[in-house]
């Protein structure tokens, strides 16, 4: 069993979890994942480490409300226990040697970019960082992004908030006045993701993405997680939970992930609904 150790309400619908996990702890690196199931007869779901504490054996993670695993994750306390947390899972992300970079994050996106940017920025790498929100009220660890980036920029699509826009339009405004940089690490939506992509494709800048699909095993077995890579013309399948997640943006089709992406929103939303009830019964 895996005890919540301090909690945090990042905005109204992401949550922050620490958890303790010594072995986790001490082996996680910027990129790779853990899968956890929050109670015994509960579905494993995946979730990127955003942070450790090898010296208090702890691990933070990061997770919007989104289906019933995660509604339920989200009523654990502190003191309370995960069934399972299994990790670190994934290959890290690959930040040695680069000297300047561009971390593009957008929305919870943004908690599996920031500890990459922090390890870069400890490796002595200029860090440019640009993330992106919906609006306002759901913009989170700003601070943190502040803290390990030389610039930071942060826009929201409605403009209530610091520069009104997506975050390709300050990155194609610094390409364009001929910034240039070692890779773009970019994070978050699929659909963000890969407008990133095609912005930086004109410049010939490595381009970075980390994929987040449907995961089951973590192992490569299930086959859940597989993604096609276009590479020298030829489709690739690749697995995400043991190849990735980051692959090479130029040769993610997108247009796939997306569609299989999609193929479990209303039973994610049917899972939420009835986990939201189950707690109102208990409440009663």
């Amino acid at each position: 069993m895996y005890r919540v150790v301090s909690r945090k309400e990042l905005n109204p619908t992401v949550t922050q979890l620490e958890i303790e996990a010594p072995l986790v702890a001490k082996k996680a690196q910027p990129g790779q994942f853990i899968i956890l199931r929050a109670n015994e007869d509960g579905e494993r779901i995946p979730l990127t480490v955003a942070g450790t504490d090898p010296e208090k054996g702890t691990v933070k993670i990061i997770f919007q409300i989104v289906g019933g695993t995660t509604e339920i994750l989200n009523h654990k306390m502190v003191g309370d226990y995960l069934a399972d947390f299994v990790g670190p899972l994934g290959v890290a992300s690959e930040i040695e040697g680069l000297k300047k970079v561009c971390v593009v994050g957008g929305g919870v996106g943004c908690a599996i970019a920031m500890p990459i940017a922090q390890a870069l920025h400890d490796n002595g790498c200029e860090v440019t960082s640009i993330i992106g929100f919906r609006s306002k009220d759901i913009v989170i660890l700003e601070d943190e992004f502040k803290a390990c980036s030389d610039k930071l920029i942060v826009m929201t699509d409605d403009g209530s908030y610091a520069r009104q826009g997506n975050v390709t339009v300050p990155l194609k405004e610094m390409l364009d006045a001929g910034e240039t940089f070692d890779e773009i690490i970019t994070i978050g939506p699929l659909i963000m993701m890969k407008f990133v992509v095609a912005t930086a494709k004109p410049f010939n800048i490595p381009c970075t993405v980390s994929m987040n699909p449907i995961m089951i095993d973590g192992t490569g077995m299930c086959g859940g997680c597989r993604l096609t890579l276009v590479q020298d013309g030829k489709r690739v399948t690749k697995f995400a939970c043991v190849d990735g997640p980051d692959f090479n943006g130029y040769e993610v089709d997108f247009d796939e992930a997306m569609s299989r992406g999609r193929m479990y929103m209303d039973y994610e939303k049917h899972a939420r609904d009835a986990a939201c009830n189950l707690f109102k019964k208990e409440a009663k």
